[in-house]
């Protein structure tokens, strides 16, 4: 018998004793690993934040592939061009079409993709709802914008989702897929020590995180709260519940409209 899930395969196998009175189950975990393809003229900018904590630790373990995919590579001319003039004349340049179409055409003959991104400033706001969606899916593509923005052709016909990380403008998408890249990876199982540690992160339910406090129990004369050592676990959840909501009414009161809405 196997028994399929999203991200890994178990397999039972029975084996019998004493004329199969007596049965033995074995079980075969596989991990899956998602699959983030990120495309970029610069991919020695995306080595280091991809090479050391979270991160890390979810490739060492098989939780992920990120693979990054020079754009130059893909270019039609042997000055390995990427960009251009506008059309409409205006200033700054403008990433080709051909290279952008020949790479993810590349790597959607070797896999089926959930999701092609694009970096852009006037794309969907990243929020924790938006990285846990993208957190459930297989295969990604992430193409990082750069220069004025891609030929308007690629978002229309090869991108089906766009993302901002903000408004306002950056160099290039490379920093806004990191940041897209960390705030998914963190959410796959088995990335954290405690994987009940990201359903407790601000924003997983519309609320800002409660204040959180470490030993020793007063340093400086900075007391920690008596509740969090009263050993009630009831009354610990009430008062976390209840500064959350504090937090969020002083510090981010937009965020309370959404969270009555749900």
């Amino acid at each position: 018998m196997v028994y399929f899930e999203t991200c890994s395969l178990t397999v039972y196998l029975y084996r019998s004793k004493n004329r199969g009175k007596t049965w033995k189950v074995f079980s075969l975990t596989i991990i899956i690993p998602m699959r983030i393809d990120i495309i970029t003229v610069l991919p020695e900018l995306l080595e280091s934040p991809f090479n050391h904590s979270i991160i890390k630790r979810a490739k060492d373990k098989k939780l992920v592939d990120i693979v990054f995919h020079n754009l130059r590579d893909y270019a039609m001319d042997k000055h390995k061009k990427v960009d251009d003039y506008a059309f409409s004349g205006d200033a700054g340049m403008v990433m080709l079409v051909e290279p952008i179409y020949n790479v993810i055409t590349h790597l959607k003959s070797q896999r089926d993709y959930d999701e092609v991104i694009y970096t852009s400033p006037d794309g969907k706001m990243l929020n924790q709802p938006r990285a846990n969606y993208i957190s459930t899916l297989n295969n990604i593509i992430i193409l990082c914008g750069h220069y004025k923005g891609v030929d308007q052709r690629v978002r229309d016909h090869l991108i089906t989702l766009e993302i901002s990380i903000g408004d306002y403008v950056l160099s290039g998408g490379e920093l806004a897929a990191a940041v897209i890249t960390d705030s998914v990876i963190r959410l796959l199982p088995g990335a954290l020590g405690d994987e009940t540690s990201a359903l407790t992160d601000s924003f997983q339910d519309n609320l800002l995180a409660p204040p959180v406090y470490t030993r020793p129990a007063e340093f400086n004369g900075w007391k920690v709260p008596d509740i969090l050592l009263s050993g009630n676990d009831a009354l610990i959840e009430k008062w976390k519940f209840e500064q959350s909501m504090e937090r969020t009414q002083r510090l981010r009161p937009e965020l309370l409209e959404d969270w009555g809405e749900e």
